[in-house]
């Protein structure tokens, strides 16, 4: 996929992401029995931002972890400040050195060696190894379901126990399981999400930001969700990725103007399964200075 006209770090971006989940649990609410997360009020689906921006480290890390610059600064069970420690190594700073001077080194070296540090920030004024405050270029917003999704959970049974005495009147001398045990999974027969994403190259200026940078970005919002497959995902995948490109870096036009370009409207049929149950209309007269990519358009 050619992403070469939307890798330029000194120019504005603006995009939308569409994707769906079908018979799975695209971020579920433990505050909810790990229930999908949904807006009580309208019943619509939510996947958090927290949630998207970890498929992206994901895909970064897995695809190019080794290469220079492209490590992850908030990994999966990682530590942080171990992760700051590093940057004080390189620099032969003391672990209580918080003069200006050590956090910005410190700052500068940990945007130059991770990439989520410097597209997505990073708050690292910890007491030891203070590296301070990073402000990333690209913000992504909650997703949300064009229809009302259905939240579910549904019984299921495994007929191996984890050990003899896990039921009741277990024999702990047994070598065989009698009966099984019972568990919930959760899930959504289906829903279509959409997402809003921003570029501010000014801060992308600040933070190092490089072509090849918004090349992984753009790769991993198309790629990533088949480096996150498991049972209870189901079936994730991305149907649109609409980038509004602007000549100014400070931009040609607001970001709600062009995104009201692109609309989806809900589904007519009684019970939305697919994407191709819905239609995506755009407004092809754009503002003076602003290009639109359909970089993925399924419908």
């Amino acid at each position: 996929m050619n992403f070469e006209q939307i890798i330029d770090p000194t120019k504005r971006y603006d995009f939308m992401l569409v994707f769906d989940v079908t018979d799975g649990n695209p971020n579920g609410d433990p505050d909810a029995g790990n229930l999908p997360r949904i807006d009580p009020e309208t019943m619509q689906g939510i996947v958090t931002d927290v949630a998207l921006k970890r498929k992206i480290r994901d895909y970064v890390y897995l695809t190019r972890g080794e290469e220079q610059g492209f490590d992850i600064y908030v990994k999966h069970r990682g530590i942080l400040t171990n992760e700051q420690k590093k940057a004080f190594e390189k620099l032969g700073k003391e672990e209580d050195d918080a003069s200006q001077n050590t956090v910005k080194d410190a700052k500068q070296w940990m945007c130059e060696n991770y990439f989520d540090t410097r597209m997505f920030g990073a708050v690292m004024s910890t007491k030891k190894f203070n590296a301070g405050q990073v402000r990333g270029p690209v913000q992504i917003t909650f997703a949300r379901s064009v229809d009302r999704v259905f939240p579910s959970d549904i019984s299921i049974t495994r007929v191996a126990l984890t050990n003899a005495t896990d039921v009741k009147g277990g024999n702990p001398e047994a070598t065989e399981a009698r009966s099984g045990q019972m568990g919930r999974k959760a899930y959504l027969p289906y829903g279509l999400y959409i997402a809003y994403g921003f570029y501010t190259p000014a801060f992308g200026k600040q933070t190092g930001v490089e072509e090849k940078d918004m090349q992984a970005l753009w790769e991993s919002l198309v790629n990533m969700w088949d480096f996150d497959r498991s049972a209870s995902r189901g079936r994730m995948a991305c149907r649109g990725l609409y980038v509004f490109a602007h000549e100014s870096q400070f931009g040609n036009a607001p970001s709600h103007q062009l995104f009201e370009k692109i609309d989806i409207p809900p589904t007519k049929v009684k019970a939305a399964r697919s994407y191709k149950d819905y239609q995506v209309n755009i407004d092809e007269e754009l503002p003076s200075g602003v290009e639109l990519h359909k970089v993925i358009h399924s419908f």
